[in-house]
């Protein structure tokens, strides 16, 4: 089998925030600003749609959001087209449409809500890969808000049956999880990005291909230097930076998700406006601690 080249897949991507305005619609200016804005900060990729991105909040806007991102790139870093829709055919719907757009890849999440068998899960992405051949896919394992874990069985499967199947990112949070992804297929090039913002130097120093990180949305440079120090060979740079990072994302777990990344980056002027409806801005001590940790990490006076 003769893959689809998997070379793009590396470094700090981040799921970008989605900028609305008032009436809950796209905020075209500022999310060309918060697209410069990372891209200016040394990120390798720009995932669209992610968890953080609020995709399961967009629907008519779809279209209109991707060619905003897209335009706003020119090319610059890959731009994943995150999908996470249920139902399997909304799923090759919105994946064709990511491709017409120009994204360079997809991202495609497990069906939430549902908890299927592996050969349901098969099909799944089975479809969708066949639908869009000529174009990258990478898995999306969250099974923090999925409630189910993608199997190693599975992933193995798709991996060394489908060419244009060509990564993942893990949001196990689950080490030796990671690790087997990585091991079981990296006789096929298949790269696998971490999903866990604290955990991006351990998934390298497994052989992840880096991560996507939801705190580059913010503090872009810092989250940059850890993949970039480890692939220089400076380990005990990338460590640190890690840990200089993590009491700053371990705060957002006292924010309703996925709210913190907003609030982050208001606290340090990005002006990005406030989430879908029904989350709200956070306010009072866990906006206080977020504060804390940016002034602690000397990103805040």
């Amino acid at each position: 089998m003769q893959k689809l080249s998997s070379d793009f897949v590396r470094g700090i991507i981040p799921p970008i925030i989605t900028p609305i305005d008032s009436q809950e619609r796209i905020d075209e200016k500022k999310l060309r600003k918060q697209v410069d804005f990372v891209i200016e900060g040394g990120v390798h990729g720009i995932l669209a749609y992610g968890s953080n991105g609020e995709f399961y909040m967009i629907d008519e806007e779809f279209e209109r959001g991707l060619s905003i991102m897209i335009d706003q790139v020119k090319g610059r870093v890959p731009v994943y087209c995150g999908i996470g829709s249920i139902r399997t055919g909304k799923c090759i719907e919105l994946a064709k449409k990511g491709v017409e757009l120009g994204a360079d890849a997809v991202s495609v999440l497990q069906p939430m809500f549902l908890k299927p068998f592996d050969e349901e899960l098969y099909g799944h992405f089975a479809a969708i890969a066949e639908a869009i051949p000529e174009t990258p896919m990478l898995l999306y394992n969250n099974p923090g808000r999925t409630a189910y874990t993608m199997s190693g069985d599975l992933v193995e499967k798709l991996a060394h049956t489908y060419p244009n199947i060509v990564g993942m990112k893990d949001s196990s949070g689950d080490m030796t999880q990671t690790e087997e992804f990585i091991r079981r297929n990296s006789d096929v090039g298949f790269k696998v990005l971490g999903g866990k913002d604290t955990l991006i130097f351990g998934a390298m120093c497994h052989g992840g291909a880096g991560a996507v990180a939801t705190t580059a949305n913010f503090i872009p440079e810092l989250v940059v230097s850890i993949y970039e120090k480890y692939v220089a060979g400076d380990f005990e740079g990338s460590r640190e930076a890690q840990y200089a990072l993590n009491p700053i994302r371990l705060v957002m777990d006292k924010a309703s998700f996925p709210v913190g990344t907003k609030d982050y980056c208001n606290l340090l002027d990005m002006d990005v406006g406030v989430p879908f409806k029904p989350n709200l801005p956070s306010e009072g001590i866990v906006l206080e601690k977020m504060r804390d940790q940016l002034k602690d990490g000397g990103f805040l006076k």
